[in-house]
């Protein structure tokens, strides 16, 4: 086998599309929850960010148990989803980004709210005084300012999806071509004989896309911050 094999592409390449796809999939819903935690005054606020974070404290594994119960092929929305619309995420690569964005939802969320509560909030008040509608202050004002943050997010997110194990494994198994990531394939390596030194590739490789994309969102974060 060579160094860089077709495999070795595919499977960096399909860890890529989990990781992006989940990341810009749940970035809308990372930013709404950001806002109510940081803004929202109201009954169940500790419970939202309970539900939030709660990704975080339970074993993987469990998460994506729960997946499996939820969005199988037989789950309460899996299953409709299949009837309705043939669409499944149990054992493709869907739900494998299904999987990555879940984990990587409370990071996401954490960075964005930290953004939100470091704005000032008289800019926001000085926009509805000249006339400006909450949507156009929160579109004008509130997001741009907390673009870093955002940004920061995003990275984050990316980063615990491409190294994400436990959930994957549990709702969409491990199949070569479909589901089987770069940590996946790692995994499957260390348990064959003499697999070792192909899984130092994909750890090398691993480390260099991980690395990559550290350094375009330090970039990207410091380009924001010069046209302020």
């Amino acid at each position: 086998m060579t160094d860089w094999s077709a495999a070795d592409l595919a499977i960096v390449w399909l860890s890529l599309k989990v990781a992006l796809v989940g990341t810009i999939a749940s970035l809308p819903f990372a930013i709404a929850a950001a806002l109510l935690l940081a803004r929202g005054r109201f009954w169940g606020r500790s419970l939202l960010d309970v539900l939030v974070h709660l990704p975080l404290v339970l074993p993987p594994v469990v998460t994506g148990y729960f997946l499996l119960l939820v969005f199988g092929r037989r789950g309460a929305i899996g299953a409709f989803l299949d009837q309705a619309f043939g669409f499944t995420f149990a054992f493709r690569w869907t739900g494998a980004a299904l999987a990555a964005a879940v984990m990587g939802f409370p990071l996401m969320v954490r960075a964005i709210r930290l953004a939100v509560e470091g704005i000032d909030r008289h800019v926001e008040e000085a926009a509805a005084t000249l006339g400006a509608n909450p949507w156009w202050t929160l579109l004008t004002i509130t997001l741009p300012l907390a673009l870093p943050g955002i940004l920061s997010g995003m990275v984050v997110a990316f980063a615990k999806a491409l190294g994400e194990f436990g959930a994957t494994i549990t709702f969409v198994s491990n199949i070569p071509g479909e589901t089987q990531t770069l940590a996946l394939a790692i995994y499957s390596l260390t348990q064959t004989p003499g697999g070792d030194a192909h899984a130092m590739r994909l750890v090398w490789l691993s480390l260099g896309v991980s690395v990559a994309a550290l350094l375009v969102s330090e970039l990207l974060a410091r380009r924001i911050e010069k046209r302020r």
